[in-house]
């Protein structure tokens, strides 16, 4: 049992990752393409 939950916090570790990492991508995407005002005022309030 405590085999399966190590490999599952591995796999957490390594989605959360891939998550925050797609969510810059986007953002700065949005940034270059002109939508910046958008995501900042959504940032910053």
């Amino acid at each position: 049992m405590t085999d399966h939950d190590d490999d599952m916090a591995g796999f957490d570790a390594r989605r959360q990752r891939r998550v925050r990492i797609t969510a810059w991508v986007v953002i700065g995407a949005l940034v270059i393409t002109g939508g910046g005002a958008t995501v900042l005022s959504l940032i910053f309030g």
